[in-house]
């Protein structure tokens, strides 16, 4: 029997969250909770049954037979229909994440050949090692020589029209080969995404199959493409993450010091307002506007990026960005592109708060815009921080300004540093990972990510699954939105193992000295976790390929294409998804079990749409068992661990399997 522990309200299972949407609630203000409460969603789109690609339309493809008689005027079949929604989905998802790596690349270049100077190269040792995997030769180059060079190689990957990414390289051996059988290796990143705006416009591609082959193809140029290279170059950037101490929830908006939320996705403008914050005269300057100093807080996955290099403080994910306005406490919100409610504008007009945008892609009625320019980067951080600090007087006292407690969190666990704390400086491996779960002391792993979204109490299904699955002995990997609710829920500490952790993973926490549930960062390090994935495949004792590995990826309350594109480049990777929400190709047995079962022949994985928190706990460990089974590992019993495994290889295991069919 799998115990319900669901908490929460209607809306939020953050108990700091729901106390400020009780105020709101007594104060009639309405946010995005009470709005999808009121606003429900169009079954005929929700369920992928409606095209709207060209002005014959839009065309409803309902009824009891339409699987096989609705069409479109066009004639467009409802498979077909399906198909392109969720191929354009993946497309629209990809082209966010690589629009970010672009910009981050272009930032590289630019630091690099001395053009910005406020932005400097932190992490050389990151840098020469993407060096090396773009096969950039690094011996007697300075760190800008060689960072002008890897950002043109990289820049590359964008318009490349033949080929393959730099970074497909990187995956296991044999999943590059199911790549190239289905011929779903990407050319370039720009490539595969006006391909797929192409084929689903009206009148091209009219064969569900070869549509979602298509979204394996442009999520795949997202994952080992516009993800992996956004991460690497961050990293090179602004330093590689490694653990730091920090707090998290709404709780750390502070009512005698300026507060400034930085919210959105590029990390770019955070980082040099983190590094001016502290600047004496600006600190002077808030004291002179009666504030005791500058409390700077993060949101969504600009909170990650600054929380796992620097330890600021995290405000929350998606969800939260109305709240923070609500505490009466924001003097102003810092916003660049992706996740950025327009309702933010609205909910500013009863409180001092000022929300500034800073990106030209993503300007805001009722918003006050100061465009970010590299070459000015400091200066402008200095800007936005002093038009903080006047505002602070303005403060009304109107909002839920008592401040609540917030949790600890430990954060910044990079792969790299992953394989650092297994085994130090000179033998970084992933070897004690894989044995733990050899021997059964780990049963699995299990990455939790994605985005909240207000049709699911604000984190429940995230608080559920997670305890569940350390309790369970699964080691819990997060990031994005998902990050954001273990550490708001105090998950990410490494008492946290002592007091819900089951035998086997408490064991191994403790001897590190990590939580059960590791924080590797913001949306588009998920990246992390396919290199993570890929080094446990070549550590050996796991299988020759990710789709051995047991482990289950989850997006319990995703609601951006972005998780859409994230999850099917997961599955095109060998990794199995489950989505906590019905699916978004419902209306089409065809397309729904092209994604299910004719993904699973052809890469190894399948993509599963559970609407129940408990139904996704019993598929997951269901599906982590069959890996551990397939693998002939002994049989996972809780605080019941085996002996030490001697380490087969495949070929091993290969000729163990052809002696026990003879016999």
């Amino acid at each position: 029997m799998i115990e319900d522990k669901q908490e929460g309200n209607a809306q939020t299972a953050d108990k700091v969250a729901k106390e400020i949407l009780d105020w709101g609630h007594a104060h009639g203000i309405s946010t995005a909770f009470d709005r999808a409460q009121h606003l429900k969603p169009c079954p005929i789109g929700h369920s992928g049954a409606c095209c709207k690609i060209c002005f014959m339309g839009p065309c409803r493809l309902v009824g009891p037979d339409a699987e096989e008689k609705a069409a479109g005027v066009c004639g467009a079949t409802l498979p077909v229909v399906s198909a392109r929604n969720f191929l354009r989905m993946c497309a629209a998802g990809t082209a966010a994440h690589s629009d970010h790596a672009r910009d981050m690349a272009f930032t590289l270049l630019e630091a690099s050949t001395g053009e910005i100077s406020d932005i400097q190269i932190k992490d050389e040792k990151k840098l020469r090692k993407v060096a090396g995997i773009l096969e950039i030769p690094t011996e007697g180059k300075t760190k800008n020589e060689l960072g002008k060079e890897v950002a043109l190689k990289i820049l590359t990957n964008f318009g490349q029209q033949k080929g393959e990414l730099s970074y497909v390289k990187r995956a296991p051996k044999k999943r590059q080969e199911i790549w190239r059988k289905w011929g779903i290796v990407p050319r370039g990143i720009d490539r595969e995404i006006a391909e797929a705006m192409h084929r689903t416009n009206m009148g091209v591609d009219q064969d569900p199959e070869n549509l979602m082959m298509a979204a394996m193809k442009v999520s795949l140029a997202d994952g080992w493409g516009g993800c992996m290279l956004s991460t690497d170059m961050t990293d090179i950037l602004f330093g590689t993450p490694s653990p730091v101490h920090s707090t998290a929830s709404l709780g750390v908006m502070k009512t005698d010091e300026v507060n400034i939320v930085v919210h959105g996705h590029e990390p770019t403008l955070a980082e040099m307002i983190v590094d001016v914050s502290t600047e004496k005269e600006l600190v002077d300057y808030a004291k002179s506007k009666g504030a005791k100093g500058i409390n700077l807080v993060g949101m969504c996955c600009t909170a990650n990026e600054i929380l796992t290099r620097h330890g600021i403080p995290s405000a929350g994910g998606f969800l939260n960005q109305e709240l923070a306005l609500m505490t009466g406490m924001a003097e102003a919100i810092v916003v660049d592109v992706q996740c950025i409610m327009p309702a933010i504008g609205q909910v500013q007009k009863k409180f001092h708060t000022k929300v500034i945008t800073t990106s030209y892609k993503g300007k805001m009625i009722d918003a006050m815009h100061i465009q970010y320019d590299e070459h000015r980067a400091k200066d402008i951080a200095r800007e936005i921080i002093r038009l903080a600090c006047d505002n602070y007087p303005k403060r009304s006292g109107f909002g839920k300004m008592d401040s609540a407690a917030a949790s600890p969190v430990v954060a910044g666990f990079s792969h790299e540093y992953i394989a650092y704390m297994q085994g130090g400086s000179f033998r970084g491996s992933f070897r004690p990972l894989n044995d733990a779960i050899m021997a059964g002391r780990i049963r699995g792993v299990a990455a939790l990510v994605g985005c909240n979204n207000p049709r699911t109490a604000q984190d429940s299904f995230f608080d559920y699954l997670a305890t569940e699955f350390i309790k369970h002995d699964i080691l819990v990997v997060s990031t994005g939105c998902g990050a954001a609710a273990f550490a708001k829920a105090g998950y990410m500490t490494p008492e946290t193992a002592l007091e819900h952790a089951g035998p086997g993973l408490k064991e191994v926490c403790v001897a590190i000295g990590i939580p059960p549930m590791l924080h590797l960062g913001s949306c588009v390090d998920n990246s992390r976790i396919l290199t993570i994935m890929t080094q446990m495949t070549e550590e050996g004792g796991l299988g020759d390929d990710i789709c051995d590995l047991p482990a289950i990826g989850i997006a319990p309350e995703w609601m951006s294409e972005k998780a859409l594109a994230i999850g099917v480049y997961f599955v095109a990777s060998g990794a199995h998804i489950i989505f906590g929400s019905e699916s978004p190709v419902e209306a089409s047995p065809i397309v729904q079990a092209i994604k299910h079962d004719l993904w699973f022949k052809r890469v190894g994985a399948k993509l599963e749409f559970i609407p129940d928190a408990r139904d996704i706990l019993v598929a997951s460990l269901a599906a982590i068992d069959a890996k551990r089974d397939a693998l002939k590992l002994k049989k996972y019993e809780p605080g019941k661990f085996g002996a030490e495994r001697v380490l087969m290889t495949m070929e091993d295991r290969r000729k163990l399997e052809k002696e026990t069919a003879k016999k």
